[in-house]
């Protein structure tokens, strides 16, 4: 059996382990780059906060969303459908393209 020579180690910190929750996300991009902004807004305040930015490649932000669409219909084969509040065409669910 072959051993595949791009495997990498992942260090992960304490830290980094603990996440961040987050329910909004504003998007930018340039011509070499995507910007992610991970938010949260709290009810009731006017005003929402960053806690990680997160800069791209274009090329790793298309990864990004087909690994999200693979990893999201794995989660729908198991738990079932996610559920969206209302008709969620053309509206904001949080996160902000």
């Amino acid at each position: 059996m072959e051993k595949n020579q791009n495997q990498i180690e992942i260090d992960l910190g304490s830290q980094e382990a603990e996440g961040i929750y987050s329910n909004l996300v504003f998007i930018a991009h340039s011509a070499s780059e995507v910007i992610l902004d991970f938010a949260r807004a709290l009810p009731g305040l006017p005003k929402a906060k960053v806690y990680a930015r997160v800069i791209l490649t274009p090329q790793h932000a298309k990864s990004l969303l087909l690994a999200l669409e693979q990893n999201l219909k794995n989660f729908e084969g198991q738990f079932g459908p996610i559920k969206l509040p209302g008709d969620a065409r053309g509206k904001e669910l949080g996160f902000k393209p």
